[in-house]
């Protein structure tokens, strides 16, 4: 696979992908918030095609033993740096070349498994092995983690048609009088990516959805990540200056994502489900 050889400059970009822009910090925040609301004090963490690891640290607590398992031996490398960076605390994660098709561990051995990034869709043909995998590698009453990214994405058109400025000061009022007003203008879809056939899995809700249940899983929360404002780069900047507005704008892409509707046309959705207790 291309992702076995990657070289530094790829990692570095892969380093960069939620770092120094507001429309990145956004991105990652809305992960990182999900991911703690999932996370678990304690059993085994596996986070598969973990790149440089930067969400490793939300995904347990100090009891907890996480693992990353990644195809690069470069991004592993990036680990200890990434992780001292973010969490101080404890030692580094244990590290894993591995296919995330066949991974080294026991099945039901994971307290948490993760499936972050583009994992499942840069699978291509393999996104149902690797998926089953993640499946089979979690424990009973643990839970799996699945970020799959249906679309190209789409904006409010409440949001997106009012000046920068005027933006940021209305996202200081409670998210509650922010939310019906977006609901009343409706979301602009973006264009779709051309996509070669064969080359990306795109991995729709409803069917995962469908899929967990059949299975006997609990399906806990599933949310667009920043179907709002996460296209808008210009004011989210000027969002990202006034601490109240941002803290607001958060609550407000959580509130907006979590609903069906704007799953389907979403560029990343958060999914998280637990398998049944024994």
């Amino acid at each position: 696979m291309r992702f076995r050889h990657l070289d530094a400059y790829r990692v570095r970009r892969e380093l960069q992908r939620y770092e120094g822009t507001a429309q990145r910090d956004l991105y990652r925040e809305l992960r990182e918030r999900f991911l703690f609301r999932h996370q678990t004090a304690t059993g085994w963490v596996l986070d598969l095609g973990s790149g440089p690891g930067r969400f490793l640290p939300f995904l347990g607590g100090d009891d907890a033993r996480p693992v990353a398992v990644d195809l690069s031996m470069e991004m592993l490398r990036q680990i200890p740096d990434v992780w001292a960076a973010r969490n101080p605390r404890g030692p580094v994660p244990d590290r894993v070349r591995a296919d995330a098709r066949r991974p080294p561990f026991a099945p039901r051995r994971g307290s948490r498994v993760v499936l972050l990034g583009n994992t499942l869709g840069f699978a291509e043909r393999d996104a149902e092995e690797v998926l089953s995998t993640a499946e089979d590698l979690v424990a009973p009453g643990g839970v799996l983690v699945v970020e799959v990214a249906p679309a190209s994405g789409e904006r409010s058109r409440y949001l997106t048609r009012l000046p920068r400025s005027s933006v940021a000061r209305l996202l200081r009022a409670p998210p509650a009088v922010v939310v019906p007003r977006i609901d009343r203008e409706g979301f602009v879809t973006e264009p779709a990516r051309r996509v070669k056939p064969g080359n990306f899995r795109r991995f729709g809700v409803p069917e995962l959805h469908d899929r967990w249940r059949r299975r006997g899983w609990e399906l806990l929360e599933s949310v667009a990540v920043a179907p709002a404002l996460g296209l808008d780069r210009p004011r989210l900047e000027q969002i990202r200056s006034d601490t109240k507005s941002w803290s607001h704008l958060l609550e407000v892409e959580e509130t907006v994502g979590r609903r069906a509707e704007r799953w389907g046309h979403a560029a990343a959705v958060l999914l998280s489900a637990r398998r049944p207790p024994a």
